[in-house]
């Protein structure tokens, strides 16, 4: 009889894909980036998957984003999340923790072992207090750049944060990591593609310069970062290395 894993077992061996199955892997930010990130894990055959995001569902997700359709506006991420991956994978082992990530709730999160982080967050502070987090207690991981005002899918690459360009997101991240005197590499994916400049204002009423003027985007290049991320976990917890290049081993 074929199972799920029948055609990943065919590429990777069926020792790696037990390998696969006894891992934990933890995605904070369950967006554009992070939810095609999750799937990706899910249906390679990941064990546990640890979502985190304290947001729920928009009619402005509808265009790039797995888990958003009409049926699951207004409900958490989280649960809209497990409940897909639940519908293909029985044995899957999904927590769910809907809330913003932030370094004071590190005990609640890792109270078992995490083998793999996925940063899929897209506010600075909590981006950095995950990958200080991440550094500090030796934890593999692989942080996603910006991602929006972008088309290109083919742009987008695997490399460590100090040899970034043409990301604005990296840029700020890079000069905070020099305060923060942060130590270690930090493997990133993002684009090299140029973003366009948006400066529309779409809610002149909202307080915060996100929700006023919102960044572009497309189904393209957050979906290719979230498969880029997905592979560049399993490569690592297979070869139990935490490299930028392992991707291209």
């Amino acid at each position: 009889m074929e199972g799920y894993n029948e055609r990943t077992a065919l590429l990777l061996g069926n020792n790696q894909v037990e390998q696969l199955k006894q891992a934990t892997v933890m995605v904070v930010g369950i967006g554009g980036v992070g939810s095609y990130c999750v799937e990706a894990l899910a249906r390679c055959g990941i064990g546990r998957l640890i979502l985190v995001d304290h947001d729920c569902v928009s009619p402005s997700n509808l265009n790039r984003q797995i888990h958003a359709s009409y049926e699951t506006i207004g409900r958490l991420k989280t649960d809209v999340m497990k409940d897909r991956i639940l519908s293909y994978r029985r044995d899957c082992e999904v927590l769910t923790y809907p809330m913003f990530y932030q370094a004071e709730i590190n005990e609640q999160l890792f109270q078992t072992k995490v083998d793999f982080v996925v940063d899929a967050i897209d506010t600075v502070s909590a981006k950095l207090d995950l990958i200080s987090t991440c550094l500090a207690h030796k934890i593999s991981f692989i942080s996603s750049m910006g991602m929006a005002n972008r088309m290109d899918p083919t742009a987008v690459c695997i490399s460590e944060l100090m040899k970034t360009s043409y990301d604005p997101l990296a840029k700020v991240i890079r000069s905070q990591v020099r305060k923060r005197r942060l130590k270690g590499k930090i493997p990133v994916v993002y684009s090299v593609e140029q973003p366009i400049k948006q400066n529309q204002v779409v809610n002149s009423d909202a307080e915060i310069r996100k929700l006023r003027i919102p960044p572009a985007s497309s189904p393209f290049v957050p979906t290719a970062a979230g498969l880029a991320c997905a592979s560049y976990a399993v490569k690592v917890i297979l070869n139990g290395i935490n490299s930028i290049n392992a991707d291209k081993k």
